[in-house]
């Protein structure tokens, strides 16, 4: 950082200093009347309200619990202090290692770029700074920004909001975005909100119940060895040396967008947590079961809206010439707690930040929101009915199965919500009798889509369902003909879109594993898990004989590619070896196939001759990259493959499955499920 620069953000600070300690002194009376619980912390306790203090450069708000301050007109927050604490945001350069977040303090950003262009960051500065509303229960305050012909930055209207309501610990964010017909063509591979916290505060980290532990510090990353890519680093001169020989990656973290609804850290003197709450899915891309980024060393905290995580290039927003668009990402919570017990037991503020959660969640849509473009609860709609399932080799009739996922996104084919990212999406779960209610649905025309934990394939409702204000639409008759065209002669795997029933080896020895308690991770959440191919199968490759082996110890959980040394790879053929008693010469047999995850791979399928020209191949697909980012799954794939009764004999018989691209160690597919049915 440049001496100018270095003056202007000590400015800066200085002006937010001054104007928390005028807060502070205006309110005082207030503060020592209001003393905070020792050993737990109640949401929404008495304040003495909202009060807003503007300057040139600044403005601060606070309700007596939770103090902001955001540059004017850019609307970025420079400090978040609670209940009279210094600054819980960092203040200091960025270091090298903190992987491409270009930040001080936080932001909202996107990642944009035009077609066949390099991506730049656009930290979506405001130009233009109002207050929405201000009185002592709530207080709103917007920036905005107006593209123009000829702007260099990405071609976005952009509209920023902050909330603090009276007696909440924490703050609301959301953001509209904008785009005019007639604008340049580009994509968007990324958008996110993003705070960086003060390292030497926070050190506990929480993601869920069972991934919590003391993280590294940033400097360990920067001392460390990185390993094949640069997000993965072992740490060889950490800072603690309990964790010397541990991997360091903020893979480690992700989970589903499903479930991610609240994670943070927990810092000590003081002893506060800082939690980023997502009380709703409908505005990330992708669909329930996209994975994403959540808090990782830094310290960091974001919530990802737009990303091509465990995807690639299909969930990047394209944006051709003639085309309008607009969305509410948001809100989103900051909440912020304390608990004298956290100085022992951080995991209290993570209970209390779980609890938070659900009240936010169960609060959806907000009402407090005052953009016109936040659709409220009596604008909404309602949707319901009863998804029945029919597989008649199971039952010869339409049965419910509990847990199905039913969602509604933008019209498309079956299974194009896993694709869909620039509308919102709805999802939900069946009960034990297939019913379903999806509420609070935005106006629109949506397709209503299915799929369901243990039957392959996508379903999709016969017609397309248009939602206005306060209407309740009711869907019958909908029944999901399982893809089948003959019995099961065998099968391997669990149809469940994700390959963590098949073997995961037990990560390198050389590496260290982070104990977490009695509760064990995933397993798959471990580095450097493709490489344990080689070492269990040195020379020959995967052979699975139906009857004798068991997928959940005989079949890896990813089909790569092998090291033969000189960082040369091959490609890799498994066998799949099975007995018919009898062969019908001339009917079809069919090899339904479902992958939950490929990169840049291509899966040929030969039947009876590992020499002949390919019966099936994928062509090249995929770029999810989940087996660099510890993942179980990516995109689904799902493939009906007609086999001739002619290509198979009486006896014993072999699929051959090859990956043929070899260009490196994540080459690979993930196999969800496979099954050979037949004759038809």
């Amino acid at each position: 950082m440049g001496r100018g620069r270095r003056w202007n953000c000590f400015i800066s600070w200085s002006v937010g200093v001054v104007l928390q300690l005028l807060f502070l002194f205006v309110n005082s009376q207030s503060l020592h009347r209001r003393t905070l619980p020792k050993n737990n912390i109640k949401a929404d306790l008495p304040s003495p309200g909202v009060q807003l203090l503007q300057s040139n450069q600044q403005v601060v708000m606070s309700n007596g619990i939770v103090n902001i301050t955001l540059t004017v007109p850019g609307g970025a927050i420079t400090s978040i202090s609670y209940n009279g604490s210094e600054n819980l945001l960092e203040t200091q350069d960025t270091k090298q290692g903190d992987r491409g977040y270009a930040y001080m303090y936080m932001h909202w950003d996107v990642v944009w770029n035009t077609p066949g262009g390099k991506g730049v960051t656009d930290n979506l500065e405001g130009t233009s700074y109002k207050v929405i509303m201000q009185n002592e229960n709530q207080t709103e305050i917007s920036f905005t920004r107006t593209w123009t012909v000829g702007s260099t930055i990405v071609p976005l209207n952009i509209d920023k909001r902050f909330v603090m309501l009276r007696g909440s610990p924490g703050f609301y964010s959301y953001a509209v975005l904008e785009r005019l017909k007639g604008w340049p063509a580009y994509h968007i591979p990324e958008g996110r909100i993003v705070f960086k916290l003060q390292e030497n505060i926070f050190h506990y980290m929480a993601i869920d119940d069972e991934r919590q532990r003391f993280m590294p510090m940033p400097e360990d990353r920067i001392t460390g060895q990185v390993l094949d890519y640069p997000e993965a680093v072992l740490l060889t001169n950490p800072t603690n040396p309990d964790f010397h020989g541990e991997v360091d990656d903020k893979y480690f973290y992700s989970c589903d967008d499903k479930d991610n609804k609240v994670h943070g850290w927990v810092g000590s003197d003081p002893t506060v947590g800082f939690w980023m709450i997502t009380p709703s899915d409908e505005f990330r891309t992708g669909g329930p079961i996209k994975q994403d980024l959540t808090s990782h060393v830094g310290p960091i905290v974001l919530s990802m809206f737009i990303s091509r995580h465990y995807a690639g290039e299909d969930l990047a927003v394209k944006f051709e010439t003639d085309e309008y668009w607009k969305k509410v990402f948001g809100p989103v919570f900051i909440y912020i707690n304390s608990n004298a017990a956290a100085k022992t037991n951080p995991s209290v503020l993570w209970k209390d930040a779980k609890q938070r959660m659900e009240k936010e969640a169960a609060s959806w849509p907000y009402s407090f929101p005052l953009s016109e473009d936040f659709v409220k609860s009596n604008q909404r709609g309602t949707v319901s009915g009863q998804l029945l399932i029919r597989d008649w080799f199971v039952s010869e009739k339409a049965v419910p199965r509990e847990s199905a996922y039913v969602g509604l996104a933008a019209p498309g084919e079956a299974g194009s919500w896993q694709f869909e990212n620039k509308g919102y999406q709805f999802w939900t779960q069946t009960d034990s009798n297939g019913n379903f209610l999806i509420r609070n649905v935005i106006p629109g025309t949506y397709s209503l889509f299915a799929w369901v934990p243990g039957i392959i394939g996508d379903y999709k409702h016969a017609h397309d369902i248009t939602i206005t204000p306060r209407s309740n639409v009711e869907e019958k008759n909908m029944v999901f003909e399982a893809p089948r065209k003959a019995a099961t002669l065998w099968e391997i795997g669990i149809p469940d879109r994700s390959a963590a029933e098949f073997f995961i080896p037990d990560p390198n020895p050389t590496f260290k594993i982070h104990p977490y308690g009695n509760n064990p991770i995933q397993k798959f959440r471990q580095y450097g898990l493709w490489t344990r191919y080689k070492d269990l199968y040195p020379d020959k490759d995967l052979v699975f004989t139906i009857g004798a082996s068991n997928y959940s110890r005989d079949w890896f959980f990813a089909h790569v590619t092998r090291n033969v040394g000189n960082n040369k790879y091959v490609a890799t053929t498994w066998q799949i070896l099975f007995n018919l008693r009898t062969v019908d010469k001339g009917a079809n047999y069919t090899l339904q196939l479902a992958l939950a995850s490929a990169n840049n791979a291509e899966l040929q399928v030969r039947i009876n001759g590992p020499q002949s020209a390919p019966h099936f191949t994928t062509g090249l697909i995929g770029m999810d990259n989940a087996l660099a980012r510890h993942g179980i799954r990516g995109l689904y794939r799902f493939y009906s493959i007609d086999i001739g009764g002619s290509q198979l004999v009486v006896g014993n018989n072999t699929i051959f499955l090859k990956q043929a691209r070899n260009e490196g160690p994540f080459r690979e597919v993930m196999y969800d499920y496979i099954r050979l049915e037949g004759p038809a």
